[in-house]
């Protein structure tokens, strides 16, 4: 199949056109005072379609876009933003970035980038495929999602509903260095979400498949019966004692303990002294089979991209080599803020692999013997000062290597830097729906607080 370019979309601007009025803000910025100016232009558009209990029950539609403009002048630094592209409304938002800056406190780490490490040649990624599905086969497609999970059981007792949603967007970011590239990209996706079981028996779960490319999607019924399975096997749930045991975090929930460790690693965190991982640089956190790589310019991926946010080129790094910090994730700010060079992290991190072991979920079971497999996470209980982790949770008990039975109403505490020292093995169930691809994560203990 040939790649496709913005061209082949419905946008209401080319690149070009993007590309033109990114220009004229720079030229009328420097025009009028500015000594460096950046810009970001975009457009986007997509449809989502839910249904609940197979009746059509959302149909919406969104189209938006967007103008940032960022002045310097000095190192005086203003923002603003328009989603009026007439060239009255360029000139006023670039005015008012110019006013901002003037009244604005000198930072000796603001500006631009250096010249040299900004991207200098496109690169196709593949981050393009449109989902022109018409309203009637997208409500289609949810209704069968939805029956999917309502044939597994009469269980099954409602359904909180399925959802269809395509969109896609591009834009042009430039600044006054030299730099102008841009790129259009899509991100489809469909989900499910149901109820089992009666009474004060009921328990509910969800499952979802995410691709820029609508074609990778398996088949909807799929999802739909894989959302009905995970929520049957909570019923009859227990209540489990306060205790200290092993626990696993299944893959789509290990995702966000490497989202705690790339925040207590970024530049605004480091610099501010609000991470628990202050000059860790050098440092052995975790064990020796723990890497951390991050992979910008796979093909398809949904965090791939050849430059970040102040359009420095990415590229490939161990961030984590052997349990031992290699890197931070830094922007052109931040990393002048710590005496450092940035990483072409402004925007944040770009496709993490995490390594893994031989074991998949079972197999890691198997080798716990006995703890506590995590499936929901509830709350935001961490504080990144000091690295404690609180969190409601719900999952199963493990005994004997299989799992025993449902629990839920527990609390799941200990402090990170205990946890990512104490990783036991991490599966080779990589889940790959995100920018985060990481398999279970098995922890050798954390305190559970129960009944």
């Amino acid at each position: 199949m040939p790649r496709r370019s913005a061209k082949d979309s419905a946008f209401s601007f080319s690149q070009e056109a993007l590309r033109n009025l990114a220009q004229s803000v720079l030229d009328h910025a420097q025009k009028h005072g500015a000594t460096a100016c950046e810009v970001d232009v975009s457009e986007g558009f997509g449809q989502s379609i839910s249904v609940r209990r197979q009746a059509v029950e959302t149909i919406e539609y969104n189209r938006d876009k967007g103008l940032g403009v960022t002045v310097y002048i000095g190192q005086r630094r203003g923002h603003a933003s328009s989603s009026d592209f007439s060239p009255a409304a360029v000139k006023d938002t670039v005015a008012a970035a110019l006013s901002i800056a003037r009244f604005t406190a000198e930072d000796d780490c603001a500006g631009l980038p250096e010249a040299k490490l900004l991207a200098k040649k496109p690169m196709d990624l593949d981050l393009f495929h449109p989902w022109n599905i018409p309203v009637d086969e997208a409500i289609a497609l949810a209704q069968r999602c939805e029956q999917g999970a309502l044939d597994v059981s009469p269980l099954v007792s409602n359904s909180e509903g399925a959802t269809v949603s395509a969109q896609q967007s591009h834009f042009i970011a430039a600044n006054s260095l030299g730099f102008m590239d841009g790129f259009a990209s899509t991100r489809h996706y469909v989900s499910c979400s149901v109820i089992a079981g009666t009474g004060d028996d009921m328990q509910r779960d969800d499952w979802y498949a995410s691709s820029r490319n609508a074609q990778n999607f398996p088949a909807v019924e799929r999802i739909g019966d894989y959302a009905a399975r995970r929520a049957l096997s909570r019923l009859k749930s227990r209540k489990l004692s306060t205790r200290k045991c092993p626990v696993i975090f299944e893959a789509p929930l290990a995702a966000s303990l490497i989202g705690n460790l790339t925040y207590a690693l970024s530049g605004g965190a480091l610099y501010r002294k609000t991470s628990f991982l202050v000059n860790s640089l050098g440092k052995k956190i975790l064990p020796g089979f723990f890497t951390l790589s991050e992979r910008p310019h796979i093909k398809g991926a949904f965090a791939s991209t050849a430059f970040d946010d102040d359009g420095v080129a990415t590229r490939n790094r161990d961030i984590i080599q052997a349990g031992e910090v290699q890197g931070y994730f830094l922007s052109t700010y931040s990393a002048r803020k710590l005496g450092m060079q940035t990483t072409g992290n402004a925007g944040g991190a770009h496709n993490l692999r995490v390594s893994h072991s031989k074991h998949d979920l079972p197999g890691l079971l198997k080798e716990m013997g006995r703890g506590l497999l995590v499936t929901e996470l509830m709350g935001q209980g961490v504080n990144y000062v000091t690295g404690d982790y609180s969190r409601g949770a719900a999952g199963f008990w493990v005994e004997n290597g299989e799992i025993a039975y449902p629990v839920d109403e527990i609390t799941i505490a200990g402090n990170l830097i205990d946890m990512f020292a104490q990783m036991v093995a991490i599966g080779k169930d990589v889940d790959t729906r995100g920018s985060k691809h990481v398999g279970s994560i098995w922890l050798n203990q954390m305190t559970v607080a129960g009944c």
